[in-house]
C-alpha cells in the first residue's frame, strides 16, 4: 500500500469531541433526539416496500425472504460501517466527508454529487407517484398540478428551520411504522388461525405452486436486486445527525437499533406476505403486496388504507431527499466543491441549495411528461445503480480510516465495526457481486452503465479539479 501521505481533512470535519461545522457557516442544531430516532425508523420505510416488492415477490416468489435477508444483511454491514465513521465525525456531508479524508477530495466530489443527483431525480419520482394517488382519489385533476403543490409545500418546510423538517418526519414516520407494526401483528394472528374469519394458511403458499423458489436462482437474483434498492434511504439519518443536538450519540443509537428494524420490517413483513397470498396473485403487482394481503384477509377499506400510507411514505421520501440532497450540496460548496451561492446559510438554513434541489425536482417531473421515453428515462437508468456506487465509497473509505482513527483518535471509536476488516472486505465482495448480477440482467444493465458513465463523469471532473486546486496551492 502507498505510504504517501494522508490527505488534509476536508473543511466541514469537526473539531475532536465536537459537532460537525462548516467554516464560515453555521447550520442549525434543530432537530432533537426524538426527530432523529423517528427519522432513523422512517427512513427504512419506504413506499419501494409497500408497492416496489410486489415485482419482486412475482420474480422470487416466496423466496423473496430469503432475498431481502441477503441483502439486508449487506446494508446492515454498510450502515455499520457509515455508523463508526459518522460517530467519529458527524458531518452534513455524512459519506461524501468521509471519502474525502479517506481517499481525496475527487472522492468526496464524485459521491456527494452522484448522491445529490440521485435524490433531486427521486424527489420527482416521489412527486409523480403521490400525484397519481391524488388523481386516483380525485378524477381530472391534473398530476403536474399536485406535484407542484407537494414542491411548493416541503420546498417551504425546508426553507424553514431545521425543526419544522424533523417535525414533518416525526409524523410521517409514526404513521409509517404504525402501519407495518398493525400489519405484522394482524399477519401473525392470521398465521397463527387468531384472527376472526381465518384459518391457520401453516405452509401451503410457501411451498406449494411451485415450491419456495418457484423460478429458481434466475428468480432470485432478480428478487435480490430489487431487494438491495429497496434499502436505498437508511443514510439520511448520518446527515441529519450534524443538525441534532447530540450528532454521536445519536448516530450510534440509530445505528445500533438498524439490525432490528429491518429484519422486523422487510425480512418480516415479507415473511407475512408470502405465507398469506399465494405469489402467482396478480394483485401482489397490481395493488402492492400490503393491500393483496389485507384483501386476502377480508380487512375492510384495506386498499384505501393502504393508499393513504403509501401516500405517506411518498411525501416523506420527498420531504427527506430534499433535506437531503440540500444538506448534501452544502457540505460540498463548504469543502471547495461546488458554486459557492449554494452554501449560503440563513437563519441556520443552505436556502439557495434547498432551492436548487426542489427545482431540479421538479424539472425532472416536467421531463417525465415533454420527454418520458428519451431523456426521463435516462435520468432514471442514471440514478439507477448510484447507491451501489456510495455504499462502494463508504466501505473503503471505512477501510482507510479505521485504521487512522485507531492510531490517533481511538477514543472517537464510538460505533466499531465488527470483525475489521473482515466484514468490510466481505462487504465489499457482496457488492461486486451485486454488479456482476446488474450486468448479467437485461433490465438492470442498462442502469450499471448509465450509472457507470455518471460516476465516471464525475470522477474525472472530481480529479481535475484536484489537480488545479493543487497547482494553485503550490
Amino acid at each position: 500500500m502507498s505510504r504517501t501521505p494522508a490527505p488534509p481533512a476536508p473543511a466541514e470535519a469537526p473539531p475532536a469531541g465536537g459537532p460537525a461545522a462548516d467554516p464560515g457557516t453555521s447550520l442549525s442544531h434543530g432537530l432533537k433526539q426524538r426527530h432523529l430516532s423517528m427519522i432513523a425508523l422512517g427512513g427504512v420505510i419506504g413506499a419501494g416496500l409497500f408497492v416496489g416488492s410486489g415485482t419482486a415477490i412475482a420474480a422470487a416468489g416466496p423466496g423473496i425472504v430469503v432475498a431481502y435477508a441477503l441483502s439486508g444483511l449487506l446494508v446492515m454491514l454498510v450502515m455499520r460501517m457509515l455508523g463508526e465513521m459518522s460517530a467519529a465525525n458527524p458531518a452534513s456531508g455524512s459519506f461524501s466527508v468521509h471519502a474525502e479524508r479517506a481517499l481525496g477530495p475527487w472522492a468526496g466530489f464524485t459521491a456527494g454529487w452522484s448522491f445529490w443527483f440521485l435524490l433531486s431525480v427521486a424527489v420527482g419520482l416521489e412527486g409523480i407517484g403521490a400525484a397519481k394517488i391524488m388523481t386516483g382519489w380525485l378524477p381530472g385533476t391534473p398530476e403536474w398540478a399536485w406535484v407542484a403543490l407537494f414542491m411548493l409545500v416541503f420546498c417551504t418546510t425546508n426553507l424553514a428551520a431545521v425543526k419544522n423538517f424533523g417535525e414533518f418526519e416525526f409524523w410521517f414516520a409514526a404513521l409509517k411504522v404504525g402501519a407495518i407494526v398493525l400489519f405484522l401483528g394482524i399477519g401473525v394472528l392470521a398465521i397463527t388461525g387468531v384472527l376472526p374469519g381465518t384459518d391457520a394458511p401453516g405452509t401451503t403458499h410457501l411451498t406449494g405452486d411451485g415450491g419456495f423458489l418457484p423460478n429458481g436462482s434466475e428468480g432470485l437474483i432478480v428478487g435480490l436486486l430489487a431487494s438491495v434498492f429497496a434499502y436505498g434511504g437508511l443514510e439520511t439519518v448520518t446527515i441529519a445527525a450534524a443538525e441534532s443536538e447530540h450528532p454521536v450519540e445519536g448516530v450510534a443509537k440509530a445505528v445500533r437499533t438498524a439490525m432490528w428494524r429491518i429484519a422486523l420490517f422487510y425480512v418480516g413483513s415479507m415473511a407475512v406476505v408470502v405465507t398469506l397470498v399465494p405469489w402467482t396473485d396478480k394483485a401482489v403487482v397490481e395493488v402492492g403486496p400490503y393491500v393483496a394481503t389485507l384483501d386476502a384477509l377480508d380487512i375492510p377499506g384495506a386498499g384505501q388504507i393502504m393508499n393513504v400510507v403509501v401516500l405517506v411514505a411518498l411525501l416523506s421520501a420527498m420531504n427527506a431527499n430534499i433535506y437531503g440532497a440540500s444538506r448534501m450540496a452544502h457540505s460540498l460548496v463548504a469543502r471547495g466543491q461546488g458554486p459557492k451561492a449554494l452554501g449560503r446559510i440563513s437563519g441556520g438554513v443552505p436556502r439557495i441549495a434547498v432551492l436548487v434541489s426542489s427545482v431540479f425536482g421538479f424539472l425532472c417531473v416536467l421531463l417525465s411528461y415533454w420527454r418520458p421515453d428519451d431523456v426521463f428515462a435516462w435520468l432514471l437508468n442514471m440514478i439507477g445503480a448510484v447507491i451501489l456506487v456510495v455504499w462502494v465509497f463508504i466501505a473503503v473509505s471505512q477501510l482507510r480510516l479505521r485504521r487512522r482513527l485507531q492510531r490517533e483518535a481511538p477514543e472517537k471509536l464510538v460505533v466499531r465495526m465488527w470483525a475489521y476488516p473482515y466484514l468490510t472486505w466481505v462487504a465489499l465482495a457482496a457488492m461486486a457481486a451485486v454488479f456482476v448480477l446488474m450486468a448479467r440482467e437485461p433490465d438492470t444493465r442498462i442502469q450499471l452503465l448509465s450509472t457507470g458513465g455518471l460516476t465516471l463523469f464525475l470522477a474525472v471532473a472530481g480529479f481535475t479539479r484536484q489537480k488545479l486546486a493543487a497547482r494553485r496551492t503550490g
